[in-house]
Formats: C-alpha cells, sequence, structure tokens
C-alpha cells in the first residue's frame, strides 16, 4: 500500500509541475493562432535560425515543464526541429537539485551544465543545416508554415468558435489544452511508475553496471523513459561512483523528462516522433561514449 500511495504521489506532484509551463505555452499558443497569425509566420522564419542557441541555454534550468513546452512548440511547427532536439539534450531534469543536496561543487556542476548546453546547441544547428539542405535538394521550402490551429482539431477544443476568439475565449482554449495534456501525462506517469516498481530499481542500476558499451547504450534506453525516476537512478549511481561521467551523461542527454510522452500525444506524424526519439538517443549515447573514449573527467 505504501508502495502505491507513493506512486500515485510522485505521479501527481511530477504532472503538477508542468502545469504552469503548460498553459503559459498554450496562453501564448491560442493568442498568436487567433490574433497575430501572419506576424507570427514571420517571426519565426526570422528568428528560428537562433532557436538551437537559446533551446540549449534556456534547456539547462532544472525545470520538464521546459521540454513539455517545446514538444507543443514543435507540434505547432513555431520552434524547429533543431530547436527542440537543443531543448531535449540540454534539459537537466533532476541532476541539478540531487547534485546540489549532494553538495557537489558548483564548479562541477556549472561544467556538466555546460557540456550539455553546448551538445544542445551544436546538434541543433547541425540539424537544422541538414533539415534545409535536405528541403533545398528537394526544391521545397524548409520553413513549415505555424500550423497551430492543428493542435486545437486535434483537441476538439472548438477554439475557432466565433465566442472563443476573446480574451476569455483564448483562456479557456488554453485550459482546455492544459488539462487534456495534464491528465495524459498524469494517467502514463502513474503506468510508468508502477512499471519501474515492479522491475525494481535494483535491477535498473545493476544493469547500468555492466561493460562500458553496453551500459551507455542501456543508460540511453533508461533516459527515453518519460519519467524522473531515470535521471534519479542515474545521477546518484553517477555520486556513487558506479559509473563513469560518460555513462552519466549518455542517460542524462537522451532524457527529456515527459518531453517525448507530450510529444507523442500532440505530435500526429508518430513515425517522426519515432525518428526524434531514435535521433535523440544516438546523439546521447554517442556523446557518453566519447566523453569517456577521451578520458574526460569533471
Amino acid at each position: 500500500m505504501d508502495m502505491i500511495l507513493d506512486v500515485i504521489l510522485d505521479a501527481v506532484i511530477d504532472s503538477l509541475k508542468i502545469l504552469p509551463f503548460l498553459f503559459i505555452t498554450y496562453l501564448i499558443m491560442e493568442f498568436l493562432e487567433h490574433k497575430t497569425a501572419e506576424f507570427t509566420s514571420s517571426v519565426v522564419e526570422k528568428t528560428e535560425h537562433f532557436g538551437p542557441l537559446w533551446g540549449g541555454l534556456i534547456g539547462i534550468f532544472p525545470q520538464c515543464g521546459f521540454s513539455a513546452a517545446a514538444s507543443n512548440l514543435y507540434a505547432g511547427r513555431v520552434i524547429t526541429l533543431g530547436t527542440l532536439i537543443a531543448i531535449f539534450l540540454s534539459t537537466s531534469d533532476e541532476m541539478v537539485p540531487l547534485f546540489i543536496s549532494e553538495h557537489v561543487p558548483a564548479a562541477t556542476l556549472v561544467k556538466i551544465l555546460a557540456i550539455k548546453a553546448v551538445i544542445g546547441i551544436i546538434a541543433g544547428f547541425v540539424i537544422d543545416i541538414v533539415v534545409h539542405a535536405y528541403h533545398k535538394a528537394k526544391n521545397r521550402s524548409a520553413n513549415d508554415p505555424v500550423r497551430i490551429d492543428s493542435l486545437c482539431e486535434k483537441e476538439h477544443c472548438h477554439c475557432d468558435d466565433e465566442e472563443n476568439t476573446g480574451v476569455l475565449g483564448i483562456i479557456k482554449s488554453a485550459l482546455v489544452h492544459t488539462i487534456h495534456i495534464f491528465l495524459f501525462v498524469l494517467v502514463l506517469t502513474l503506468i510508468l511508475g508502477f512499471i519501474i516498481e515492479l522491475i525494481g530499481k535494483d535491477k535498473l542500476a545493476l544493469l547500468l553496471k555492466t561493460s562500458p558499451v553496453i551500459s551507455h547504450i542501456l543508460a540511453g534506453l533508461v533516459g527515453l523513459i518519460p519519467n524522473c525516476a531515470p535521471s534519479v537512478i542515474i545521477t546518484e549511481l553517477y555520486l556513487d561512483g558506479m559509473i563513469t561521467i560518460g555513462t552519466m551523461m549518455s542517460g542524462l542527454l537522451v532524457g527529456a523528462g515527459i518531453g517525448l510522452l507530450v510529444l507523442f500525444r500532440v505530435n500526429e506524424d508518430k513515425k517522426e516522433n519515432i525518428n526524434i526519439a531514435l535521433l535523440l538517443f544516438v546523439i546521447g549515447t554517442i556523446t557518453g561514449l566519447l566523453l569517456d573514449s577521451f578520458h574526460i573527467v569533471i
């Protein structure tokens, strides 16, 4: 019974943490959709080249809400794929609070956050360049049109109804979107929480202490789990000296909090979502392997 209560409490707390981020994101998106559609498209086209830079810097703040917000913004094509990946890679999740609680030197924490941010920024710019070159080769625009309205259609919130175009209507529509995603995340987080408890955190920890290459792959796979537990396990193993900095980075770079969970909910192209998850996994695990190959110690 205690285990069940703990899982429920953790799920509720984790889900509540993203509420303000979700609401603010949807509020902005609803305003952009109703009031400044043409202006928004113009601004996105002019500023998207700097997206990965801002994404990498914003992502290092220890809040899973940023990755959730990024998923919504990408689904509405307000940000580019490179910006989304930059935020996912740099997202810190539970690492920062754990480091602080264990009195890890501030210099060490800053270095790790800097590495995550730099990797996210570089990967984001490279991805955007590749995507742009691909579309150019196909003789089509690399700038996807802003499509916030597709989210409204998916959620059946009736945002385009005449009575929902005023300030109160925009707030109402944002609340509808927020509640839908909150309930979705809560249910999935509960399910994942029970699965992790049934498998056992100790068993997950043992898996991460196998051979070097396998440990990186496993750390990346664990990082894909859209829950705070994986980042806690990986960070604690590193703090206890049981895994290398590279293995920890493999898991934490791949781990995007509930970002992937929200992405699969709001982005209609499921094949694209799977490719994004695979891209995240490849970048994270290869980076972790390279860090250990060069014997980098922080």
